[in-house]
This record gives C-alpha cells, sequence and structure tokens, in this order.
C-alpha cells in the first residue's frame, strides 16, 4: 500500500532534480553564447539511443557518445564556415535527428519515440535517478574545478585565449557535462523540450544577475519551480509532464515580455 501511495515520489525527485541540472547548465552555455551546441546535442542523441536499444545495450551509453560526436562534428566543421557556424551547426542537427529516426524501421528496433521526444517522468525509474545524480556530479566538479575561467569565457572568450587559458579543455569537458544532462533530462522531458528547460529559466534572469553563480542560482530556482509545477498540473490532469513543463516555459517567457519582470 505504502509503495502504491508513494509512485510519484521518484518521478517528482527526477522533475526536480532535472529543473535544477539543466537551467544551471543553460546558464553556462547562454553566456558563452554556445546554447543552440546544447539544441544540437539533444537531437544528435537519438541515433545512439535507437542504436544501443536495438543492441539491448545501455542507452544512455549510446546516447552520450552520439552526442558527442554531434557536438565534434559541429565545432569541426564551424572551422571550415567561419561566420556562418549556425548553419552548419542547424545541418549536423537535422542530420543527427534524421539518422536516428531512419534507424528504427532499418534495425527494425522497438522504441517509443513519443517518450524519447516529449518524455515521460512519470515512468521514471531507479536508473533515471543514478544517470541524473551522475550528471548533476559532473556539473558540480566542473564548476568547483573550473569557475574563474568559465566566468572568463563568459565574458571574454578572446580574452581566455589570448590570457592562455585552458580554453580548449574547458569547453570539452562543458560538451561532456551538458551531454550527461541532456542524456538524464530525456527521461522527464525528452529530446525536444529539453532546450526550454536550458533556455527559459535562464532568459528570465540574466539581465538581471551580477554573476554566473547568481544567474546559475536564480535559474535553478526558477527550473524546479517549472518542472514541480508542470508535475502538479499532468498529474491533477492527467496529462503527459514533459510537454506541460514545455508550455510553462514559453509562458514564462511571455510573462517576463509583457510584465517586465527581470528587466533592467
Amino acid at each position: 500500500m505504502i509503495e502504491t501511495d508513494l509512485w510519484w515520489l521518484v518521478p517528482l525527485i527526477l522533475a526536480l532534480m532535472i529543473g535544477l541540472i539543466c537551467p544551471a547548465t543553460g546558464s553556462l552555455l547562454i553566456t558563452q553564447r554556445r546554447i543552440l551546441l546544447a539544441n544540437l546535442m539533444a537531437h544528435s542523441v537519438l541515433p545512439g539511443l535507437v542504436l544501443a536499444l536495438a543492441l539491448e545495450l545501455d542507452p544512455t551509453i549510446g546516447g552520450l557518445i552520439s552526442g558527442l560526436l554531434g557536438a565534434l562534428l559541429a565545432e569541426r566543421l564551424n572551422q571550415g564556415f567561419q561566420g556562418r557556424e549556425e548553419g552548419a551547426m542547424n545541418t549536423v542537427l537535422a542530420g543527427f535527428m534524421a539518422l536516428g529516426v531512419l534507424l528504427v524501421p532499418l534495425l527494425q528496433a522497438r522504441v517509443d519515440l513519443e517518450t524519447l521526444l516529449f518524455g515521460d517522468p512519470l515512468a521514471a525509474s531507479g536508473a533515471d535517478l543514478i544517470r541524473t545524480g551522475i550528471a548533476a556530479t559532473a556539473l558540480v566538479l566542473l564548476l568547483i574545478s573550473s569557475y574563474s575561467d568559465l566566468v572568463f569565457l563568459g565574458v571574454d572568450p578572446d580574452g581566455a585565449v589570448a590570457a592562455k587559458r585552458p580554453v580548449t579543455r574547458i569547453r570539452f569537458i562543458t560538451i561532456v557535462t551538458t551531454a550527461l544532462v541532456v542524456i538524464s533530462a530525456i527521461s522527464a522531458v525528452g529530446i525536444i523540450l529539453v532546450i526550454g528547460l536550458l533556455c527559459a529559466p535562464v532568459l528570465v534572469h540574466v539581465e538581471r544577475s551580477l554573476s554566473l553563480r547568481q544567474l546559475m542560482l536564480r535559474s535553478a530556482f526558477t527550473g524546479v519551480l517549472l518542472c514541480s509545477s508542470g508535475m502538479v498540473v499532468a498529474i491533477w490532469a492527467d496529462l503527459p509532464p514533459g510537454p506541460i513543463i514545455g508550455v510553462l516555459c514559453m509562458l514564462l517567457l511571455i510573462f517576463r515580455q509583457l510584465t517586465g519582470i527581470g528587466s533592467r
């Protein structure tokens, strides 16, 4: 009886953890003007997930490898398309997404594309919590080891290079951390909607935050509110939580724009 009554506990904890780490990671990417990379990675994980599921392997590993390959490919192509990086990155995004969809019939994989695209935190398990915990740990370690350099990169990336800071290494570690966060968030909000949690909570606070630390804390608090609200509405209305959280992210930006809250 107790287990039946507490069926919502694991999904709620997962949603709260995702609400914390997605906006915190988004703060790093937005201040470094690299948020499109997160969108690319969110879509690039699909081929790896499908391939891993078809081979009966851990989908987390497949998605992580695929997401990293997509990000590294985009970084490499950007060097040949200076000034047109967004076009190259969007092309890689579309290519990986299309490859993932093609692999489903080619491998005859049993994949619930709707769940992958839009998430289903109500079906979360202990393994999902472990993955999210690993992503959160990676993010904390990145902040502890490289906080000053992350601030430097956000304020003056060219200056960070000129000062011979380990820019390449930090960006690679940030890519790996972002991939872990995206993978962990898929079970809650899916591939399509994870970008909303990475962006919306950050955008409403970025103009009035005086430091990266403050921005991350404010954004994480807002992300927790969005995810917890989405879960409550989903349970009350018997609707999928992922899309509700995505809609709430959009409504938050609209509300901020109409009211001017968060602007200077």
